[in-house]
């Protein structure tokens, strides 16, 4: 392998590089500022939240009723449902199943109200700073930038 050398008063690929970078980077900037300007991306944000902030408090509120529950209904926690599986047990165990549930809805939801909207971005986005392909590396099928709806 040849071993680079720097010769003073020349530039060296990686000083290039980043002047390179910087230009471009200051371009996408701006290019971002626009789209964050547009009203399509004020509807993804409001959609996003949306979805993100009532799910959040309503997970929240069962987790913290749960802990609540365990530190001062102890009786009603500890009473049997089966065999030696109680109230905190059930409450413990739905804990998981309610992550996993809103996991799966999050996902789902963002497939049919989300990606449409960040999609169209993206291309325009790529379209303005002269990038290509997707960082999803994919395209929705649902997608009003891609296909059928």
């Amino acid at each position: 392998m040849a071993r680079r050398t720097h010769k003073a008063g020349g530039s060296s690929g990686a000083t290039a590089a980043r002047s390179f970078g910087k230009g471009r980077t200051a371009d996408t900037r701006a290019v971002y500022e626009q789209l964050h300007a547009t009203a399509e991306f004020r509807e993804l944000r409001h959609r996003y939240r949306a979805f993100v902030f009532p799910w959040t408090v309503a997970f929240l509120s069962w987790y913290l009723l749960y802990v609540v529950m365990s530190m001062w209904a102890g009786d009603f926690m500890a009473t049997k449902v089966v065999g030696h599986i109680n109230v905190a047990l059930v409450f413990g165990l739905l804990q998981f199943v309610t992550t996993f549930a809103i996991a799966w809805l999050y996902a789902h939801h963002a497939n049919r109200e989300f990606d449409p909207i960040a999609e169209e971005l993206e291309e325009r986005f790529n379209s303005s700073t002269g990038r290509q392909g997707s960082l999803h590396g994919h395209r929705n099928p649902n997608s009003r930038a891609g296909g059928a709806r």
